[in-house]
């Protein structure tokens, strides 16, 4: 993210994949049911729906496009077997992740990045171990297509992954850049184009004191969206300069709502400074994160709540 014609922003969020899986299925041999139902039982919060399907040899191609993950509680052979032929396109096809009946390993056999590495995570709740084995995550850095999910975006040109996620590994790719039209843009093969979802949400700008609790940015972040009325469900992401990229509670706070975090360079921030005064600029040069960083990532950079300040600790700004 940047300013009208270029700039940067870093981004993380508290999953690692790129699509979001919100309709998930439990395969599940018959005498494996009581585990199925702990599994629904303890995610049913995190998703819009979850159906436990009773194994048969072809519940797979039965079901087939109905959810964005299959969970298979099962031998991961199993699965391999039963889903193989029916792989075509790993942007349109379901995520595959296995998990067995001790609910020790949840494996992602397929989409990694497209809900399989989220469900996998997810199951970590029940004591799984997630084996990530995407490159980037394995490697413990973020690829693009998580990149995407920070930024509340979806990419465009599926292809380009490949090499900048290569990137990604050999740490050659720089922070996303923000192009504001109307524009035409001409792009190579190997530049991923990330496209915001929807049109009407915010990003809370924050920041804090060092320690912050993951409880003081909830409810500062709530009473500034109270006055934006707005709720969790128009937040985009949230913002912040990149010296605060390791602050626990915030990071903490934002998996709480499901929110990515995007993390903007001081130069970008300089550019969006917001209209309250703040003794960070005097003291070390940087403007108030809080109300620059709404502004640098909403989509009119446009700043609907000014900067408020809550127990002396978190400091945050509604930008749209």
């Amino acid at each position: 993210m940047s300013d009208s014609d270029s700039g940067s922003g870093h981004c993380s969020t508290p999953d690692s994949d790129g699509e979001v899986a919100r309709e998930i299925a439990i395969v599940s041999f018959e005498r494996k049911l009581e585990t199925a139902e702990e599994i629904k039982r303890d995610l049913a919060d995190d998703y819009d729906r979850i159906d436990i399907l009773t194994y048969h040899g072809d519940v797979f191609a039965e079901h087939w496009g109905e959810y964005d993950c299959f969970v298979g509680l099962m031998a991961s052979g199993i699965a391999m077997r039963k889903t193989a032929g029916l792989l075509d396109d790993k942007w349109e096809d379901p995520a595959v992740v296995v998990v067995d009946e001790e609910l020790t390993w949840a494996i992602p056999l397929t989409g990694g990045h497209h809900g399989a590495n989220q469900v996998a995570y997810d199951l970590s709740k029940l004591g799984a171990v997630p084996a990530m084995t995407t490159a980037s995550e394995a490697a413990g850095k973020q690829g693009v297509e998580s990149k995407a999910k920070a930024l509340d975006t979806h990419v465009v040109n599926g292809d380009s992954t490949v090499a900048t996620n290569l990137a990604v590994l050999n740490d050659e790719l720089g922070p996303v850049a923000r192009l504001d039209g109307p524009k035409a843009v001409l792009v190579d093969d190997d530049v991923t184009v990330l496209k915001r979802n929807g049109d009407d949400g915010v990003v809370l700008g924050t920041g804090s004191v060092s320690g912050a609790k993951k409880e003081q940015f909830l409810t500062a972040w709530e009473r500034a969206l109270d006055d934006a009325d707005c709720d969790w469900d128009d937040v985009d992401f949230v913002a912040t300069g990149t010296r605060k990229a390791d602050e626990p509670g915030m990071l903490d706070a934002a998996q709480e709502i499901d929110a990515g975090v995007v993390y903007f360079e001081k130069e970008t921030l300089t550019e969006f400074e917001g209209p309250t005064p703040s003794r960070s600029k005097e003291l070390i040069g940087w403007p108030g994160i809080a109300e620059a960083s709404a502004i640098a990532g909403g989509r009119d950079h446009e700043l609907i709540v000014e900067k408020q300040r809550y127990d002396d600790a978190v400091t945050v700004a509604v930008g749209r």
